[in-house]
């Protein structure tokens, strides 16, 4: 079952590095917190690195000035998603997050099957605004499109 607005972020433990690998709870990473989270379906692809991480890296101080922290997760490694960051220059403080098994995005049943490009389970692009670990926002993508949980679209967007 997908996740909806009002229910609490289910737990799992995603992967960053920051001088070294490091895991994290997802309700260490959502407690006590404002925090926009997007996916997408794998670092380095074109929608991906063209339009979607650039869009938060260019509202990053938008989001920051509302007391909002910005993380981005893919269904990727550590590695690859700190390569990735490093060559889009994302700006310290927005968390470049691996869910390298699937397991947090199965939780929040937003997973896809992306096997038939060789890439298999993967998450869907998507957006969420959680506070306190609450899910206050939701913006998922139908298949192929970017629209909703483009930077722009989640600002305009925010619960009051």
């Amino acid at each position: 079952m997908t996740i909806q607005v009002g229910d609490p972020i289910p737990e799992a433990v995603l992967s960053y590095i920051d001088n070294g690998v490091h895991r994290i709870d997802t309700h260490t990473l959502f407690n006590g917190c404002k925090l926009v989270l997007f996916a997408v379906p794998g670092a380095f692809t074109p929608t991906c690195s063209e339009r979607h991480l650039p869009g938060f890296v260019a509202h990053f101080d938008d989001f920051r000035a509302r007391g909002i922290e910005v993380a981005c997760m893919a269904v990727n490694d550590t590695f690859v998603m700190q390569a990735w960051g490093t060559a889009q220059q994302v700006p310290a403080g927005l968390k470049m997050l691996a869910d390298g098994n699937a397991d947090f995005t199965r939780a929040l049943g937003l997973e896809m099957d992306a096997s038939g490009y060789g890439m298999g389970v993967r998450s869907k692009r998507f957006a969420l605004y959680a506070e306190a670990g609450i899910v206050r926002g939701l913006w998922v993508e139908a298949p192929g499109e970017f629209r909703v949980s483009s930077a722009e679209h989640v600002l305009a967007n925010l619960p009051a």
